[in-house]
């Protein structure tokens, strides 16, 4: 089994893209942890779940603290987003965007905005429908990094085996 895990901001991920993380982490032969303040899924095999506390932030900072170099996060929270490319750790929405030191700033303006406009009467209706468009660009996104990130972790271990 590889080392690699993926952790799963679960209060607010669409059950159709946790389905398939849990379905890739049997498949490719890693750990999905999903981290929410109930209990969303049954563990088994490759998924686990930590339940914590109700208090605000409270699987962020789990996922924070727990979370290796060469995890991958699945989050929707951008603040949250930005503590994790801080910490050099890649970090998806569940839309397929890979947040970076490059992008990350101009998303947080973008939502400040969004909620100024909102709180004054300009925004829009914008419905936040997940469906399947939505899982096919995350899934086509997640699966070459997840490549990269396989690799990363043989590369590291035959360099460990070998006293490099």
């Amino acid at each position: 089994m590889l080392d690699l895990k993926i952790w799963i901001d679960a209060d607010s991920c669409p059950a159709t893209l946790r389905n398939f993380l849990t379905d890739e982490a049997k498949r490719c032969d890693f750990t999905a942890v999903l981290v929410a303040n109930r209990a969303i899924t049954e563990e088994s095999g490759n998924t686990k779940m930590l339940v914590c506390d109700k208090k605000k932030d409270e699987a962020d900072n789990i996922i924070l603290e727990r979370a290796a170099k060469n995890d991958i996060v699945v989050t929707r929270d951008l603040l949250f987003a930005k503590r994790l490319v801080d910490k050099g750790i890649t970090v998806f929405n569940d839309r397929g965007t890979k947040f970076s030191r490059d992008n990350i700033e101009d998303r947080i303006m973008e939502r400040n905005l969004s909620m100024n406009l909102s709180a004054i009467g300009l925004g829009g209706n914008k419905k936040n429908m997940y469906g399947q468009n939505e899982l096919k660009k995350f899934t086509a996104e997640f699966k070459a990094e997840l490549q990269k990130h396989i690799v990363a972790e043989i590369y590291s271990r035959k360099r460990l085996q070998e006293g490099i």
